[in-house]
C-alpha cells in the first residue's frame, strides 16, 4: 500500500494506513487518489478574545459564532476550482451541508484541525488561527484500493539542522507547576498540555511517513497530501476518536502507558504496573466517565456502557484502553456523533470545555492537525471512522522548502511530577522527531512486538432500574463533562429531566425536586446553583452542589487539606440519616475543595479519616462530595434512587 502511495506522487492522496499491526478495531487500509471534489474550510476572521485566565477560574463563553468558512472545489484541467462557498455555525452543520453534494456510496474523507474547537466548544479564543489558515480538509472519494501493505526499499534518513521547541524543559516544568495549581484551586481536574517542535524537513514527507509506518507503527496511522495546496499530514496514531455503525456509536479512549519490555517476562511485569497504577488507572477512569458523557449527548438512555477494558500491547509500548458503546438517538447520526466527542478527551483533559480554554491560554498558539482527527463518514449512511492525530507530522511547503510540526505533550494530574511529564513529552516526540532528521537515528532497529489482547474487569457494573418514578427534575449543568451521565441515569429511573445553563440566568423551578450537578471553580460562579440550594423544594446537590448547599448554611469552603482527589474511588462512612444506610461505601469523588465547619445542617456521612464532610442533609435537601454516576461508585445509582423514592413518597 505504501508502494502505490508513493507512486501516486504529484495527485492529491491519502492512505489510511492499519499497521502496529492490524488491531481488532483497525482491519483494513485503504488508499484514495484521483479524487474530483473536495472541501477546504479556512479560518474566518476572529477577533482574539480579551486576555482571561480559565485557569484562574476566568472561562469566557461565547456569545455568538462567527460562521467557518469552506470552499466546495472541482479538479478542472488540472487545478482545483471554487464551485461553492458554504458557511455553518458549527461542524455538523458543515457536514449537513455538503450531502447535497456527495452521491450515495461515496465518502468524504480527510482531516480535521484541533482548531475546529471553535465551532464544538462555547469558548472565547485567546490565540486563534490566522484568518484563512487551513483548519479542515477533506475529499470526496468514490473508490478505496484495499490492499497488503508492501514496503519499498527505505531511502537513507537525512540528517538536518534547525529544529526550535517552544519551550525549554524549564518552561514546560513550569507550564505543569501552573497546571497542577489550578488543579488544587479546584477550576479542573486533568489537562493535556502539549509542547511544539518545529523545523526544516530535508525530504518529502512521504519518506518520513513510510519511516514511521516500519519503526513506530501504530493501527491508526494515515496520510495525507493537498499538493497544490503545499500541506502533508503523516499520522501514526494508536487511537480512535470514534466509529459509527449501523445505528451504534463507539469510542476507545486510551490512558495510561508502560514500554513493551525486553522479553515476555518484563512485559508482564510492566503490565501489572499498569493495571496496579492508582495513577494510571484514576485518569483512565475520568477518561471512561467523560467519554460517556459525550456518547451519552447523542445516544439513548440506558444504552451507554463501557463494554471493553483491557491492556492493549502494540509495537513498542502497551496501554490501558476502555470501549465505550452507545446506540444512537433515532434523530442522531455519525455527524451528530462526531460534533459532540470532538476533540477527543483523551488529548484535552476534564472538564472538556474549561480546559479546552485552559489549553488555549497555556499553549498561547493554535493547535491545528495535532490532536485532530483524521478519518472518513458516509453522510447517507452516517457510518464513519475517525482517529485522534497524535504522534502526527504536519508538513507545509514554503519557498525555503519542506517545513515540519512536531507537537506531543501528556496529562498533567495533581500527582504528576513536572520533570517525569517533560521526559515524557520528549520521549513521546522522539520517534517523530527522529524521522524528521531532526534527532540521530537509532543504529538498532527497534523491537516491535505483535498485538496482544488483555482483557480486565469491567469497572461500570449493570443496574437494573426496576423502580420509575414518574418524576419532573431541574438539572443545573455547570460545564461538567460528567453532566449527561447523571441526566441519563434519572431518565432511566423514569425521571422528565430539563436542562438549566448553570451559569444563565436565575428562573423560576416548578419541578418536583431539582440537581445541582458537579463542575470546575467555586458555586459562587453560578448564581442559579446557589439560588437553588435555598429552595423549599427537594434538592439534590453533587460536588459543586454539595458545595453549594453547605455554603448556603454557613459551612466554608477550603481546598482539601490531604490534597485533590479525582478519579478515585474513595471510602465513605455513612451514619445512615442521608441517602445511604448505615456503613462503608466505595464512591469515585472528583474533587479539589471541601467544606468544612457543621453550619444549620447535619452531617450524615465522612470520608474515611472521619474529617471531611462528604454528605450533608437539611430536611428534603442533601448533598454530596462524591460523583454516584461514575464507574468507580459501585452502589451510586441506589443514592440517586433513595433520593428519588423520597421525593416520591413524601
Amino acid at each position: 500500500m505504501i508502494d502505490k502511495l508513493i507512486q501516486s506522487d504529484g495527485e492529491d492522496r491519502i492512505l489510511f494506513l492499519s499497521g502496529g499491526p492490524k488491531s481488532h478495531l483497525s482491519t483494513k487500509s485503504m488508499l484514495a487518489t484521483g479524487m474530483k471534489k473536495r472541501v477546504v474550510i479556512t479560518q474566518p476572521k476572529i477577533e482574539a478574545s480579551e486576555k482571561h485566565s480559565p485557569l484562574s477560574g476566568e472561562t469566557r463563553l461565547r456569545q455568538s459564532q462567527v460562521p467557518m468558512q469552506s470552499s466546495l472545489q472541482e479538479l478542472r484541467n488540472g487545478a482545483w476550482k471554487v464551485t461553492n462557498l458554504i458557511h455553518a455555525k458549527s461542524l455538523d452543520e458543515m457536514f449537513r451541508s455538503l450531502k447535497p453534494y456527495t452521491p450515495k456510496g461515496t465518502q468524504w474523507a480527510g482531516a480535521l484541525s484541533y482548531d475546529l474547537v471553535q465551532w464544538t466548544q462555547p469558548i472565547s479564543l485567546q490565540y486563534p488561527p490566522n484568518e484563512g489558515d487551513i483548519i479542515a480538509i477533506l475529499w470526496l472519494v468514490e473508490q478505496w484500493i484495499e490492499d497488503d501493505v508492501v514496503y519499498p526499499e527505505l531511502p537513507a534518513a537525512v540528517r538536518i539542522e534547525g529544529e526550535k521547541s517552544s519551550h525549554t524543559d524549564l518552561e514546560h516544568a513550569d507550564v505543569v507547576k501552573r497546571i497542577k495549581s489550578s488543579i488544587v484551586a479546584g477550576e479542573l481536574y486533568q489537562l493535556n498540555f502539549g509542547r511544539t517542535w518545529e523545523g526544516p524537513l530535508g525530504e518529502d514527507p512521504v519518506n518520513i511517513f513510510h519511516r514511521l509506518a516500519i519503526n513506530n507503527p501504530a493501527p491508526f496511522s494515515g496520510y495525507i497530501e493537498a499538493v497544490d495546496l503545499g500541506l502533508a499530514l503523516a499520522s501514526s496514531s494508536p487511537e480512535i476518536l470514534l466509529e459509527t455503525k449501523d445505528g451504534e456509536v463507539m469510542t476507545a479512549p486510551i490512558k495510561g502507558t508502560r514500554p513493551r519490555g525486553s522479553d515476555p517476562d518484563q512485559e508482564s511485569l510492566l503490565r501489572r504496573d499498569l493495571v496496579h497504577d492508582q495513577k494510571e488507572r484514576a485518569e483512565h477512569r475520568m477518561l471512561v466517565d467523560l467519554e460517556r458523557n459525550d456518547l451519552g449527548i447523542v445516544s439513548k438512555p440506558g444504552s451507554v456502557h463501557q463494554s471493553r477494558f483491557d491492556v492493549e500491547a502494540y509495537a513498542n509500548v502497551q496501554h490501558l484502553v476502555s470501549q465505550v458503546r452507545g446506540v444512537l438517538k433515532e434523530d442522531k447520526d455519525g455527524i451528530d456523533a462526531l460534533q459532540a466527542l470532538f476533540p477527543g478527551g483523551s488529548i484535552t483533559g476534564c472538564p472538556k470545555t474549561v480546559v479546552c480554554a485552559a489549553i488555549d491560554e497555556l499553549e498561547q498558539r493554535p493547535r491545528s492537525f495535532w490532536t485532530g482527527s483524521m478519518g472518513w463518514i458516509d453522510l447517507h449512511s452516517g457510518d464513519s471512522t475517525w482517529n485522534i492525530m497524535i504522534r502526527t507530522l504536519e508538513a507545509k511547503y514554503t519557498p525555503e522548502g519542506w517545513q515540519g510540526t512536531v507537537v506531543a505533550g501528556g496529562g498533567i494530574t495533581i500527582e504528576s511530577n513536572p520533570e517525569s511529564e517533560v521526559a515524557e513529552a520528549v520521549w513521546k516526540a522522539a520517534a517523530l522527531r527522529r524521522a524528521c532528521g531532526w534527532l540521530s537515528h537509532e543504529t538498532r532497529p527497534m523491537a516491535i512486538g505483535e498485538l496482544g489482547i488483555y482483557p480486565l474487569y469491567l469497572e461500570q457494573q449493570e443496574f437494573e432500574y426496576e423502580e420509575k418514578f414518574n418524576l419532573r427534575i431541574a438539572f443545573i449543568d455547570n460545564l461538567d463533562s460528567f453532566s449527561h451521565n447523571i441526566i441519563h441515569a434519572l431518565q432511566m429511573f423514569g425521571c422528565d429531566v430539563d436542562v438549566i445553563d448553570g451559569r444563565g440566568e436565575i428562573v423560576d423551578f416548578d419541578h418536583d425536586a431539582v440537581v445541582i450537578g458537579p463542575g470546575p471553580g467555586r458555586p459562587e460562579i453560578s448564581p442559579i446553583s446557589m439560588h437553588a440550594a435555598r429552595l423549599e423544594i427537594p434538592v439534590l446537590g453533587i460536588c459543586l452542589g454539595h458545595q453549594a448547599i453547605g455554603l448556603s448554611r454557613g459551612m466554608e469552603l477550603i481546598e482539601s487539606p490531604f490534597g485533590p482527589v479525582h478519579g478515585v474511588p474513595s471510602v465513605i462512612v455513612s451514619n445512615g440519616n442521608g441517602l445511604m444506610e448505615k456503613g462503608r461505601y466505595e464512591m469515585t469523588r472528583y474533587n479539589s475543595l471541601v467544606l468544612v465547619g457543621s453550619g444549620d445542617l447535619e452531617v450524615t456521612a465522612f470520608d474515611e479519616t472521619g474529617t471531611l464532610p462528604m454528605e450533608i442533609r437539611d430536611g428534603n435537601t442533601y448533598g454530596v462530595q462524591f460523583h454516584p454516576e461514575s464507574i468507580g461508585s459501585k452502589k451510586g445509582m441506589l443514592v440517586l434512587a433513595e433520593f428519588l423514592r423520597k421525593i416520591a413518597h413524601a
